[in-house]
């Protein structure tokens, strides 16, 4: 039975990987989608938090700003911010902005800034807006964002944060009898805090993958259902509409190694593409995978669930088109709802429920485990074996639905 299904599974793969839309499938595509997938989602996460490239904000001050400006300056560079620093009342074409440009290029950069601060004038009778601050008059700061949805909260906390760490230590130094100074407030921003916030993880911290660190393992489930439910399960049909099944049925060979040999092929095809997608993603895009024998089994498993569950889908389905339809619809649905195409820590937790009854959840959800949450072996194997359970289920129900013709 065995030497009669290797000879199945062989001569089948072999034929499978002759056909030009398996090789596209297979091959061409995954890299194609690694890159662009990963590439659109490499900036996922908060503007301006930790990892990320600060933004650009226009500081207009006025051109007398005295030293509470640069505080000013240094608490927004610390929520980061790269600063334009800009004087205005400056003569144009005649005073230069801190950075070195003239002023006219700083108020063309202002304007075509995303984020602008505006500080106030100082009021009449003050020389600058320092000395009208330390004098007890209001100042309102003036921020506009071009930002979307939480960008625009985030930077709005970020700025007033800013702005009142100002003030707080301003009200410190003031009460503590010493002249306002950048030197005073230097001392005090280096002087030991008598009450302190420690943050500390409950557990593991989970942070959501972005970029490659999604879009590989993400595209690779995804690409293991396309083929083996579209390509794998119509290469059946076609075989059971050309007679090919019909003239296995006359042979000597049982039905049980013709199904073992069909669904062997299968899983053989779907772990070459995996272990094309894993040099790919190692070699193109910098993929670590973690526990990489643990991952090979869990993508293994994920294998053998959809060779089993194509031959299920092609042995109920009487036409090609159906079948196309069917399998291309149950896998863009699973990988959905599955987190194949974004991670699904970041959705609502409904979701994230719901993604872990199915089985593109347990795949992805072991995947991310292992590969981008440091975790080992032993906390994949109820994945393992929900997969496994699956296969043998499917796989049975195929089984006993195969039909030659």
């Amino acid at each position: 039975m065995l030497r009669d299904a290797w000879f199945i599974a062989r001569e089948d793969l072999r034929t499978m990987l002759r056909r030009r839309e398996i090789l596209l499938w297979t091959f061409v595509m995954p890299p194609i989608f690694f890159y662009f997938i990963g590439t659109v989602t490499g900036g996922v996460g908060l503007p301006g938090g930790e990892g990320q490239p600060p933004d650009t904000l226009a500081l207009v001050a006025p051109a007398s700003g005295s030293f509470l400006v640069d505080e000013i300056g240094h608490r927004l560079e610390a929520e980061n911010f790269a600063l334009i620093r800009m004087d205005r009342g400056a003569p144009v074409g005649g005073a230069e902005a801190s950075d070195g440009v003239e002023a006219a290029d700083a108020f063309a950069a202002a304007e075509s800034a995303d984020r602008v601060l505006v500080l106030p004038d100082p009021t009449p009778g003050f020389e600058d807006f320092t000395s009208s601050v330390l004098a007890g008059n209001q100042a309102t700061l003036v921020f506009e964002s071009r930002a979307e949805g939480v960008g625009t909260d985030y930077d709005n906390i970020r700025v007033v944060r800013a702005a009142y760490g100002v003030v707080a230590d301003l009200a410190v130094v003031t009460d503590s009898e010493v002249e306002p100074s950048p030197a005073a407030f230097r001392e005090l921003a280096e002087m030991p805090r008598v009450l302190s916030v420690r943050v500390m993880p409950a557990g593991a911290r989970l942070e959501p993958p972005v970029g490659f660190a999604q879009a590989v393992p993400g595209t690779m489930v995804m690409f293991t259902m396309i083929v083996l439910l579209t390509s794998g399960a119509i290469f059946l049909l076609i075989e059971r509409q050309d007679g090919l099944l019909r003239r296995l049925a006359s042979t000597p060979i049982s039905r049980g190694s013709v199904v073992l040999g069909k669904w062997a092929s299968r899983i053989t095809l779907g772990m070459v593409q995996i272990g094309f997608g894993m040099l790919a993603g190692t070699l193109l895009f910098g993929m670590e995978w973690g526990a990489i024998g643990a991952v090979l089994i869990v993508l293994f498993a994920w294998a053998a669930f959809n060779a089993s569950f194509g031959i299920l889908l092609a042995n109920l389905t009487g036409s090609v088109a159906q079948m196309a339809g069917l399998g291309m619809i149950v896998t863009m649905v699973l990988a959905a709802l599955g987190g194949c195409w974004w991670p699904i820590e970041i959705t609502p937790g409904w979701m994230q429920s719901l993604a872990l009854t199915l089985p593109s959840g347990w795949a992805m959800d072991a995947m991310h485990r292992l590969v981008n949450f440091g975790y080992g072996g032993l906390a994949v194997w109820p994945h393992v074996a929900a997969l496994a359970a699956g296969a043998l289920l499917l796989g049975w129900m195929g089984a006993r639905a195969f039909r030659y013709q």
